[in-house]
């Protein structure tokens, strides 16, 4: 870290240890009557009493919260017309994906996690194609065939076909997380999957196929249960790192059986021993070493979920937000040489507005109120808000769920997948949630909720608040499923973003963008003749009249997913694109324009456009 950001925060540290320190002590006196008091594991030390009648594994009573107060629980902005409209072309895509948690009716806690999903062109072609990730059988289930991860090529208007096995993509281990990057800069983009077990790192071969290199590579990160992923140049090489999520230690012998007013739930992350996450550094020669305890990664335990890497403070260097569950979270800051420090507590990330630790599930990054900095949207338990986290600037962010409505009205729901998208392309981003509950018997215990749910559109108006929209959106949204990861691409390149998502054991959903065009758009990707090829945390800035929007290259973001290696600007009414600015992550800066709207554009690292496409 260097010593002007080090000298910027222990500034503000005095205060907010203090302050700290006061909230502790006033706290202890008036602890909220649900707070949480979660059993460990039964063959295990260090027991805690079982949880007062009626409350939920993560400690909270169903639809209630223990902290946010019941007036804000209410939607504060109604609207009763959107410009956005999505519909449900499943059954015409071809797309015959079907999930498995690999349950038998034990409860494992492993079943109610999995799992992401990722777009990317694997081959090449310009069509983003689709990778499910999938369970597999636990104790208990026997199968008739066995369930494999599913790979479907886009063949073009919406059609895809199930290429899973001929492209040898088709794992058959219980898939939690899924990373996309070209790890060895041959140009093709390759697959990390982070398995409950050992996990799997698929070459790109380039002919359409893929090798299982993982050996070799040196990432099977052994026996854990995984969790989000991400391709991130740590120390600017110009070779993609790995960073792998760990959620939790657990065995079968460890399982705990719980009820819930006779139903049988899933344990809590509490009942269980949390992990470090793993950071592998690449050698740029095939292989990885394992840099979690020199790099200050394997110094914090946490029970990793999605996680997001960007470079959220500007300062050149890519950092990590990482969701844990019923856990103060982690933002990892990256002093510029693939060294971290967890600042999550002092920056204003580890909690929500109310100093409540969250059941965090999934993260995204983007700048929903176009004032040039990155903000965080992460996605909670029923009972509790999705937080929406304003970067205020010198590394500060800020819980503005309430403020925003972002909060409301998903509070009877627990939210997995989540991205910032925007689908009216006005030029200011909305967010899509996928909903779902963990508890299988969740509606015959608590009327508040339901274990199927349909997922949300919040509608950016462009005035620092949001509507929730959903119901008017079409029949994208209708749907009800326990949805899981999602991912947001524009799979037909006509400049309008459509969703994928996975939903647990039921089929998957492919949603449409048919918004009318009213207004203008950009996408760009980014090339690079030799290192770090698709530019992986880049950032890009289109000016446009009045409006400024930026965007990175990520690779891993939401709920253990991956998308967005393209970057989609709505541009609004704006008639052309004024300059478009990109800076690559050596800190090179290059300015390109004006630029005619509507056509997606391939940058060079060096040279400029090298390929322009129309819708």
């Amino acid at each position: 870290m260097s010593s002007e950001k080090t000298k910027v925060w222990e500034e503000r540290i005095t205060f907010r240890v203090l302050l700290l320190i006061f909230l502790g002590i006033f706290l202890s006196g008036c602890a909220h009557p649900s707070a949480k008091t979660e059993p460990v594991a039964t063959n295990a030390g260090n027991k805690q009493p079982d949880p007062p009648s009626g409350v939920s594994r993560y400690g909270m009573k169903p639809g209630g919260s223990r902290a946010i107060p019941v007036e804000l629980t209410r939607p504060t902005v109604m609207v009763t017309s959107c410009p956005i409209h999505l519909r449900d072309v499943t059954e015409e895509s071809g797309v015959d994906f079907r999930h498995t948690d690999g349950s038998s009716g034990r409860h494992y806690i492993v079943e109610a996690m999995t799992g992401g999903v990722a777009l990317f062109d694997y081959d090449g072609d310009g069509l983003e194609d689709i990778y499910f990730l999938n369970g597999s059988p636990l104790p208990g289930t026997v199968p008739p065939t066995i369930p494999t991860n599913g790979l479907y090529r886009n063949l073009g208007n919406f059609r895809f076909e199930d290429v899973s096995r001929l492209a040898n993509a088709a794992d058959e281990g219980f898939g939690l997380g899924v990373g996309v990057g070209d790890y060895n800069n041959d140009g093709f983009l390759d697959l990390y999957i982070n398995n409950f077990g050992p996990n799997v790192l698929l070459r790109n071969n380039g002919d359409g196929t893929f090798t299982d290199v993982t050996r070799h590579a040196g990432v099977i990160n052994g026996e854990k249960v995984g969790a989000g992923v991400a391709f991130l140049d740590i120390d600017k090489d110009g070779d993609l790192d790995l960073y792998v999520g760990n959620y939790l230690e657990f065995r079968y012998d460890q399982h705990v059986e719980r009820t819930e007013q006779g139903y049988p739930v899933y344990p809590s992350p509490r009942d269980f021993q949390a992990l470090p996450d793993t950071l592998y550094r690449n050698e740029g020669d095939g292989t990885f070493t394992d840099i979690s305890i020199p790099s200050g990664i394997a110094v914090h335990a946490g029970t990793c979920m999605g996680i997001v890497a960007a470079d959220y403070d500007g300062d050149c260097d890519v950092d990590v937000f990482v969701c844990n569950d019923v856990d103060a979270n982690f933002l990892f800051i990256n002093d510029g040489t693939g060294h971290f420090e967890e600042m999550g507590l002092l920056l204003g990330a580890a909690y929500n507005g109310w100093g409540d630790e969250n059941a965090s599930m999934g993260v995204d990054c983007g700048d929903y109120d176009n004032d040039g900095l990155l903000d965080f949207i992460m996605t909670s338990y029923q009972g509790e808000f999705p937080v929406l986290y304003r970067n205020m600037g010198e590394g500060r962010v800020e819980d503005v769920s309430a403020a925003t409505n972002v909060g409301p009205p998903l509070f009877h729901y627990v939210n997995w997948g989540v991205g910032f998208v925007d689908f009216d392309n006005d030029g200011y981003r909305d967010i899509f949630i996928a909903n779902g509950h963990t508890e299988d018997f969740i509606d015959f215990f608590d009327q508040t909720t339901s274990y199927k749910n349909p997922n949300t559109v919040l509608w950016n108006l462009r005035n620092g608040k949001f509507a929730d929209v959903s119901r008017l959106c079409g029949s994208g949204l209708q749907p009800v499923h326990a949805s899981r990861g999602a991912g947001l691409e524009d799979l037909d390149n006509d400049g309008r973003v459509d969703v994928v998502v996975l939903n647990s054991r039921e089929h998957a959903t492919i949603i449409r963008n048919e918004t009318p065009l009213e207004h203008r758009w950009i996408m760009i990707s980014l090339f690079a003749r030799s290192q770090n090829r698709f530019g992986i945390g880049a950032r890009v800035t289109v000016f446009a009249q009045e409006l400024q929007s930026v965007a990175e290259v990520i690779s891993g973001r939401g709920y253990q997913s991956h998308w967005g290696l393209r970057l989609h600007f709505g541009l609004g009414k704006a008639r052309q694109v004024d300059r478009v600015e990109i800076r690559w992550l050596d800190g090179t800066v290059e300015s390109f324009g004006p630029v005619e709207p509507n056509q997606w554009i391939v940058y060079c690292e060096g040279e400029g456009p090298i390929s322009i496409k129309g819708p």
